[in-house]
């Protein structure tokens, strides 16, 4: 990247972080937030016999190839009569970000992670979406899964979480 290249991002930046302010939004977390973020240390722990291990299905993202930031996660199985099954994955952030928690007020606040040419302005730290609460492939997370019959019709027969 040459130095017109970096001027030209550092411009681009610094109209994002005001357009964030100007929309009311956080463009950055705060020190409490950050301070609350070091003492998660790990991801969240599973209890084998509270949840069901789907690991075995073919999950997709409409994420790009190279996102670590997978917060769903969706398959679909064919079923008798044309019936569809499908299961939408979201990544169980509660069971790491405690509600009310500075992190959680932060994430509430925004209520989405924001993309810009310049920046991204993430919901969740980074520590968080791609690691500690993402649905990245051969990691164990959990996740609340929501499953739904759907008819030919495209009629909801039946759902469950």
């Amino acid at each position: 990247m040459t130095s017109t290249d970096k001027q030209h991002r550092s411009i681009l930046q610094r109209i994002a972080q005001r357009v964030m302010l100007e929309k009311g939004l956080l463009p950055e977390f705060s020190g409490d937030a950050l301070s609350e973020l070091s003492k998660i240390l790990a991801p969240a722990t599973i209890d084998s016999e509270q949840v069901r291990d789907l690991r075995n299905l073919l999950w997709a993202s409409i994420d790009n190839d190279d996102s670590r930031d997978l917060d769903q996660l969706t398959v679909a199985e064919a079923m008798q009569g044309d019936e569809v099954k499908v299961l939408v994955a979201v990544a169980d952030v509660d069971s790491i970000v405690k509600s009310k928690s500075v992190i959680d007020d932060h994430a509430k606040h925004n209520t989405t992670s924001v993309y810009t040419a310049a920046e991204i302005f993430p919901m969740l730290p980074e520590k968080l979406s791609t690691n500690f609460t993402s649905l990245n492939y051969n990691e164990d997370r959990p996740a609340i899964v929501i499953e739904m019959v759907v008819g030919s019709d495209g009629s909801l027969k039946t759902s469950d979480i």
